[in-house]
């Protein structure tokens, strides 16, 4: 108890701070103006890009599966996906969605919560290693166009950790340096959960080439997706290459994953007003585009909400059929 109140705390204290930042950058009349003058033609590309790249999300969550012997339907494991994005509205960010997947397919495969776990997470360190690799190319594109300090040298750290982390998952003589840390895990009770979940991923080493194909297709959707922050940001005037977008995106889709406020409200847009600042863009339009990116990935959750409603519907009119029907043979 005391430990979520401290977290809700922690939440509202730097929600606040993040506030407080946005209201001393911009003139908020002038932002809203931004905002409802926006273009909606982009804004409806932005939202078909982060819509469209689903698709190939959910294969590559089955060709993981698969190769672990759990079998599942596209259509099934992109609703998955769909209403993971609704959760991530109501949840703790991506975590929260993550949680929703994992759960409801644990759910359809008994006795696969571990490995189904695995896979989830496995996606996700594909997508921050991906995610980086594009940090690495925006990096090297910033350089000598960009000036955005500090941000430069944050994807180099973060690249670097990556690799650490890649490392540490698969290779085999980090193995026992992982062991040492097992009597903590066992005190803190998150070994038996832990577990489960390192051996699931670990165990794709010996599957080189599907981990090398669904890395190469991961680093195509996010440099996709990214077109679509860099829509966002058109449908407001700013007028920048994408290329500022590709050093920005990957830091972006960083941020996203992590609960710093509930679902990212005023981290998201003070980091776009602190980035984008740096390049020559108002605050206000710098906010605008954070805010409209927002809308558009709260709209993706729109088909998840619609699913969930509906499967909710046929559970409650499923018996109420049923008794009716019965009725009539009677």
């Amino acid at each position: 108890m005391r430990r979520r109140t401290t977290r809700a705390l922690l939440t509202l204290v730097v929600t606040g701070l993040c506030t407080l930042y946005i209201l001393w950058q911009i003139d908020v009349e002038k932002a809203l103006r931004t905002i409802a003058h926006a273009d909606i033609a982009y804004l409806v590309a932005s939202f078909a890009i982060m819509a469209v790249t689903v698709l190939p999300m959910a294969w590559r969550w089955q060709r993981l599966l698969a190769a672990k012997g759990v079998d599942d339907r596209i259509a099934w494991l992109t609703r998955a996906y769909f209403t993971a994005y609704t959760a991530g509205q109501v949840l703790p960010t991506s975590v929260g969605g993550d949680a929703l997947r994992i759960y409801e397919t644990s759910r359809r495969h008994p006795g696969n919560g571990g490995l189904i776990a695995g896979t989830v997470l496995l996606e996700r360190a594909l997508g921050g290693a991906a995610t980086l690799s594009l940090a690495a190319i925006g990096f090297l594109l910033a350089i000598g166009h960009y000036d955005v300090g500090a941000y430069l040298w944050l994807e180099l750290a973060l690249v670097i950790a990556t690799v650490l982390l890649a490392v540490l998952l698969f290779a085999r003589r980090a193995r026992p340096l992982l062991a040492r840390f097992v009597p903590i895990l066992r005190r803190l009770r998150l070994e038996r959960w832990i577990r489960p979940v390192y051996e699931g991923i670990h165990g794709y080493r010996e599957h080189v080439a599907l981990m090398v194909g669904v890395f190469m297709l991961t680093v195509a959707i996010q440099a996709v997706r990214v077109l679509a922050i860099w829509l966002a940001g058109k449908s407001v005037g700013v007028d920048l290459s994408p290329r500022a977008y590709y050093v920005m995106g990957p830091l972006l889709f960083l941020v996203m994953l992590v609960p710093f406020t509930i679902t990212g409200l005023a981290f998201r847009e003070s980091f776009f007003v602190s980035f984008l600042t740096h390049l020559s863009v108002s605050p206000e339009a710098a906010f605008a585009t954070g805010f409209v990116f927002f809308l558009v990935t709260v709209a993706l959750s729109l088909p998840g909400a619609l699913i969930l409603g509906w499967e909710a519907a046929r559970r409650a009119v499923g018996p109420t059929g049923a008794v009716a029907s019965a009725g009539k043979r009677r």
